[in-house]
């Protein structure tokens, strides 16, 4: 593990179209916005990093059903249902990671992005994560992050699961737990 007291927030794919309404909609997954913002508002206020992952593909990938892949397409860059949520708060000291930019799922924050490097940079010992989904992208990101050393939380207050097939929340959960995340 980092031995480092600081601290980053990092919020999975709160993109429109994650939200109700979008082309790959979460159940609910607007409701965890206020939480997220109130917990943006406390990292950034003790000064500590706030970093906003994306879902950010081109528009034929193979991640999408249409090229062989598993999901609509969703989340295609430059367009309105890649932008985050309004409501989800914006400064421009937060950190936008993208990912998704080539063939493959991606689902990880980590997945080759440069996080892992500019968390060590900036001397981060753990992590919390909250997002969309957290049976795909929370799960694999919390994951990923105790694989390169970090302690992770993984805020069961501010994700929601896409629960494709139902109980794959809560099983994605049971396996942060049994990872070595601290479900909080």
């Amino acid at each position: 593990m980092i031995d480092s007291p600081r601290k980053a927030l990092i919020i999975a794919d709160v993109q429109n179209d994650f939200c109700p309404g979008g082309a790959l909609g979460v159940p609910r997954g607007d409701e965890i916005i206020p939480r997220l913002n109130e917990l943006i508002k406390e990292f950034l206020n003790r000064g500590d990093i706030v970093i906003k992952s994306r879902d950010w593909h081109p528009p034929d990938t193979n991640h999408f059903a249409t090229y062989g892949g598993t999901w609509p397409v969703h989340c295609v860059r430059n367009t309105h249902g890649a932008e985050f949520h309004p409501d989800l708060l914006s400064d421009p000291r937060i950190i936008v990671v993208s990912k998704g930019l080539g063939d493959g799922d991606n689902y990880s924050a980590f997945d080759r992005t440069n996080l892992t490097m500019l968390l060590r940079n900036e001397t981060i010992g753990e992590i919390w994560v909250g997002g969309l989904a957290t049976d795909y992208c929370v799960k694999d990101t919390v994951l990923d992050g105790l694989k390169a050393g970090f302690k992770v939380v993984a805020l069961i207050d501010a994700m929601r699961a896409v629960d494709l097939t139902p109980g794959d929340g809560d099983q994605a959960i049971e396996a942060m737990r049994q990872a070595g995340a601290h479900i909080c």
